[in-house]
């Protein structure tokens, strides 16, 4: 009994962590990627100066791999923001230990301010990088009664999960394709194809993805055994956001590194 106990907890546990994991390591890995494609000679440098030769691949997922420290236990809600359908993010409440707005315009005022030490500039790249990914997981603009679809609950064939999961790791998974590849299969786009995809703000861009989170709680019902035809419905989908993340990514970082 002791043995099937412990089994239970650690699935759990695991459950949890994956549920957590805000497009999981692969996804963020992307925006980062194809960010690295769009940077200017000018943000490279920059970029490489701060992060001592690492890839924004590479730090992509340092948001995700610092949770395990109490110290920044402030940056939790920083990952997503939960408002009701039919709602304005401007007039929703507001989390009063911020959202991820919140999170991506600090990034972004710290790392233009000349007063700011290398070492937070450092810190808040790497943060800039991962909260621009969850900006773009559609149930990262959710709802705050199921935790954002963390309390959604589904079926991938056979196995149980939640709406979350599903989003942040699920689908990417069953594409079975590395980061790299995935970055390298993006859409051939024109020049004006990505200026047209770069403009607006940080909160259009949260609009965009709260359009698709009611589209998919629309396409998804509690309980739903999701199989070949959701992934069919939404695989590219989640490719062009993952490749929208990572071009407003390195547009953000061009501007900032001048």
């Amino acid at each position: 009994m002791k043995k099937i106990t412990v089994v239970v907890l650690v699935a759990m546990f695991v459950n949890t962590l994956c549920a957590n994991e805000d497009w999981g390591k692969t996804g963020h890995r992307v925006v980062g990627e194809v960010a690295e494609k769009h940077l200017s000679k000018k943000a490279k440098k920059g970029i490489s100066e701060l992060l001592g030769g690492q890839s924004l691949a590479l730090v992509s997922n340092h948001g995700d791999d610092i949770k395990s420290d109490r110290h920044y236990d402030s940056f939790g809600p920083w990952h997503y923001v939960n408002f009701p359908f039919g709602e304005k993010y401007e007039t929703a409440p507001k989390n009063k230990k911020g959202d991820i707005i919140q999170g991506i315009n600090t990034c972004i005022s710290i790392l233009k301010d000349e007063k700011s030490s290398k070492e937070d500039k450092a810190f808040y790249l790497k943060m800039l990088v991962h909260f621009i990914g969850d900006l773009h997981q559609p149930l990262h603009i959710g709802l705050g009664e199921d935790k954002g679809g963390n309390d959604f609950q589904v079926r991938w064939f056979n196995e149980g999960t939640n709406l979350h999961t599903v989003w942040d790791s699920t689908l990417l998974n069953f594409y079975d394709m590395s980061y790299t590849e995935l970055a390298a299969n993006t859409d051939v786009l024109s020049k004006e194809e990505v200026a047209e995809i770069r403009k607006g703000t940080v909160l259009d861009w949260m609009y965009e993805s709260r359009l698709l989170c009611e589209d998919i709680y629309q396409n998804t019902e509690v309980g739903e055994k999701l199989r070949y035809d959701y992934a069919y419905k939404y695989m590219d989908v989640l490719r062009s956001q993952l490749q929208n993340g990572g071009i407003r990514l390195a547009g953000l970082l061009n501007e900032i590194f001048g």
